[in-house]
């Protein structure tokens, strides 16, 4: 160029006027040169992004469009301060090291790889823009977006890595590319874990396995909590004593794990405990009784339709009913399992439109299990634990009403009433 020779000739002149010898000249001017570069980009990347840049940013902030606030939020285009520098470099090279052949093309393969790099970061940072945008969209919200974006950066980088080393080493990108064909088997163990994690990602999203902000139980892993992460590699459960549990996430098709998503979509919470009745305590109702259930106001429909319904299937069968094993007959176990329904019923925190059963298992070492199967009107974890204890409180502190006990291993308060001096002096005279 023209005014680059010009530039050289009177800086020559300069030089020479201060007394400096031919030998050194060269090394003096380069110097001058690199010094006065040193300050213009200083000063451009000043100007770039401390006015430019920032002017830009302030202008999407005062837009009524949403999505360009995202590139404020992300300073996505500080990067581009860099390359104003790079491109003053790119121009004053040919000037500064022309003395210095063998330099000269270094440094403008140098300058041109770096450029490289500076807008592949733009870009880097234009789709994590794009990512955000999108993430923010009820379409997407749910979706494992983290790991589609990782996987371009991925290809991203690779492709900037060959650009580079083609711009260094004077060579066809096409040639490295034929170079990586040869390496795929090295290349497939380098990125098992990323190839995996894809497939794992894809058929995650296709059959809506799991979602960020659902609740995963993986007892593989002690993972119990909701996930607030869903990328390439990993996805990230936080318990819920707010401990993070890191996962592979390939471990999310080849192992099993429950997602509580679905109660939480219904509204409703499972309640699912049983409570265990000593069998002893297990016996018919009688006339005496069976007058004290009728005064229970959520069953006296219930033990008079009952009793009706006995009595009549007694009489039509010509059974004596003198013994109490003979015919059909009520039992205090089955009147209360009847009051336990009624009571869920006209609860106000279970669900009505979902299942209410009250059923007796199979008996065990623990006595009788009578099982409680409901549905709370919340999901909130701390809401359906104190319906779940306000249930079952009433539920033991009426048992007792009914003559049924409720089946206990002996504590050392049991013991000692049993080897007080009363029952001792009641032993001996038996």
């Amino acid at each position: 160029m023209d005014w680059l020779n010009y530039l050289e000739d009177k800086t020559d002149i300069f030089i020479t006027s201060l007394g400096v010898s031919e030998e050194w000249a060269i090394y003096f001017r380069a110097f001058l040169f690199l010094l006065v570069l040193a300050i213009i980009c200083s000063i451009a990347y000043f100007i770039t992004k401390r006015i430019i840049i920032h002017n830009i940013y302030k202008v999407f902030k005062r837009t009524s469009i949403k999505w360009d606030d995202t590139f404020v939020e992300t300073r996505a285009l500080d990067n581009l301060a860099h390359i104003v520098p790079a491109i003053f470099v790119r121009i004053m090279a040919p000037l500064i090291f022309s003395d210095f052949g063998w330099m000269l093309p270094l440094v403008i393969k140098l300058t041109d790889a770096y450029l490289v790099i500076v807008a592949m970061t733009v870009f880097f940072a234009i789709l994590k823009v794009g990512e955000y945008t999108l993430a923010k969209l009820p379409a997407f919200k749910d979706k494992p977006l983290t790991s589609y974006f990782q996987l371009i950066r991925i290809i991203l980088y690779i492709v900037t890595f060959i650009l580079v080393l083609s711009i260094i080493l004077d060579k066809s990108p096409i040639y490295f590319l034929s170079a990586f064909g040869a390496m795929t088997a090295i290349l497939l163990l380098i990125f098992k874990d990323t190839i995996l994690g894809l497939v794992a990602s894809v058929q995650m999203s296709t059959n809506d396995m799991i979602r960020v902000g659902d609740w995963v139980e993986m007892p593989k892993f002690n993972a119990d909590g909701d996930v607030v992460e869903i990328n390439l590699h990993t996805v990230k459960v936080q318990n819920f004593d707010k401990t993070i549990t890191t996962i592979p996430t390939y471990y999310f098709l080849s192992e099993s794990f429950k997602n509580w998503r679905g109660m939480q979509q219904t509204g409703g919470r499972r309640i699912k405990r049983a409570i265990y009745v000593d069998v002893n305590s297990v016996k018919f109702v009688d006339a005496e009784m069976r007058e004290k259930l009728k005064k229970y106001h959520l069953i006296t429909d219930y033990v008079s339709d009952r009793q009706k319904e006995i009595e009549t299937y007694n009489i039509e069968n010509n059974i004596d009913t003198s013994f109490l094993i003979n015919g059909r007959r009520m039992t205090n176990l089955g009147v209360y399992r009847e009051y336990i329904v009624s009571y869920l019923k006209n609860h106000p925190r279970i669900r009505q439109d979902m299942s209410i059963m009250v059923r007796q298992l199979a008996n065990e070492h623990k006595g009788i299990p009578l099982e409680v199967y409901c549905f709370t009107n919340t999901v909130i974890w701390r809401e359906y634990e104190g319906i779940q204890s306000d249930i079952f409180d009433h539920l033991y502190s009426t048992a007792s009403f009914f003559d049924i006990d409720i089946f206990q291993n002996p504590s050392g308060k049991d013991i000692m009433k049993a080897l007080s001096p009363h029952n001792t002096d009641l032993s001996s005279k038996n």
